[in-house]
């Protein structure tokens, strides 16, 4: 080998981590051929492949789907610890903040001029009775969890947004604008989680039968509520009956969509939900 003459020749560069520019590493991924460090190192079915192509592997692979197209996912319910979450912030904050309950909480007279009014009092519960909230997220973790790996997060994220909304529109549907000394549905407020879950209720029924399960303790269970609802003063049956019908319908879309169009047939049912309580609503405060 010629050299230059007053040139030193510089040995060989040893191969470095391409994530990791300061470590040495003589193994390689025995997909891409590079070097990978023992942090970036992943253990194949033989030898080793670095975390970049492990990643990239995982993107071209499709993701494990449900009987009813919710995605497999490990770890926790995300979806429905979020809005316990919320349901417990708001309970707090309702002991916290003066008037927090009057701010948020729904009426039919409030919900035509505050129209937000129509979901965020799903997040509120009673004052009176801690059982009332406790009931509620007790029968969220109940079934929240099943319909949430079951549909997917974003389905079941709209099919508990809506119901909490088809709640509130049941007590504006039933609720009388004249306001007597024995009438006083058209001003009282109403809060709670019971239409969502009501929907959440509705929902599972049809999917454990579209599944071919037993839905025999839903059936009994919902009917075992909805007595109680018209039996115990001081319960909105009206929200129970407007949530378990957007949870029914919901759930019937999403649970006998076609396969090949199920998708489609998701967000057509959700929006289409979404138009009806609106329209129901508008719809009742036109004919005042």
């Amino acid at each position: 080998m010629s050299e230059v003459p007053g040139r030193a020749t510089l040995p060989d560069q040893p191969p470095v981590c391409p994530r990791h520019p300061g470590r040495v590493s003589y193994v390689r991924c025995q997909r891409c051929g590079r070097p990978a460090c023992p942090e970036c190192q992943r253990p194949a079915a033989v030898g080793v492949h670095c975390v970049d192509c492990v990643r990239d592997a995982a993107r071209a692979v499709p993701p494990t789907r449900t009987a009813l197209g919710g995605r497999v996912r490990g770890g926790r319910p995300v979806v429905t610890l979020t809005i316990i979450g919320l349901c417990v912030a708001m309970f707090i904050a309702q002991w916290v903040v003066p008037d927090w309950t009057a701010r948020w909480a729904f009426s039919p007279a409030a919900g035509q001029v505050e129209p937000v009014r129509f979901l965020s009092a799903a997040f509120l519960h009673s004052r009176g009775t801690i059982f009332h909230i406790l009931f509620n997220m007790y029968a969220l973790w109940l079934v929240g969890p099943y319909l949430e790996a079951t549909l997917g997060r974003w389905r079941f994220a709209a099919l508990y947004l809506l119901s909490a909304v088809g709640g509130s529109v049941g007590v504006l549907l039933f609720a009388s604008p004249v306001v007597t000394a024995t009438d006083l549905a058209w001003v009282t407020p109403v809060v709670g989680a019971s239409g969502a879950v009501f929907g959440l209720f509705g929902a599972v029924l049809v999917v454990l039968r579209r599944l071919g399960r037993d839905a025999r303790q839903i059936l009994v269970l919902i009917a075992i509520n909805a007595v109680i609802g018209f039996v115990v003063p001081g319960i909105a049956w009206q929200a129970h009956f407007g949530g378990l019908v957007a949870g029914l319908v919901l759930g019937a879309a999403y649970a006998y969509a076609p396969r090949e169009r199920r998708q489609v047939v998701a967000v057509a049912a959700t929006a289409g939900m979404a138009v009806l309580v609106v329209v129901l609503a508008l719809a009742k405060y036109a004919s005042l």
